[in-house]
């Protein structure tokens, strides 16, 4: 049986958060093991023809929304966070503590 590609092992993490709350790209490519946070956002960017992958859940260390530019439009990343009650205030996940969720934690 042949290995799930990079992109795939990263995308059946995002499948994995819950709604309502965020990961980051870092965070995911520590629990894979492989590559980097940048490979991540890499994939992410890729998996826009999966619509069941959240993708708007993936923020960088800060919880700062830095994958905005390849939603369109770019509003899209925010408008999904708060359609899941996370609040978005300049470009930042407020209580990003609160929301995190490590899939680590979980596995």
């Amino acid at each position: 049986m042949p290995k799930e590609s990079y992109f795939e092992q990263v995308y059946d993490v995002v499948r994995c958060v819950p709604p309502g709350r965020v990961t980051t790209y870092g965070t995911i490519a520590s629990f894979l093991s492989l590559g980097s946070a940048r490979m991540v956002g890499w994939a992410l960017n890729h998996c826009f023809g999966a619509g069941d992958v959240p993708a708007h859940r993936v923020v960088n260390r800060n919880g700062e929304l830095s994958g905005r530019a390849h939603f369109r439009p770019p509003s899209l990343m925010q408008e999904r966070l708060e359609a899941e009650g996370i609040k978005v205030e300049d470009d930042k996940v407020v209580e990003f503590d609160k929301l995190f969720w490590n899939p680590a934690d979980h596995f």
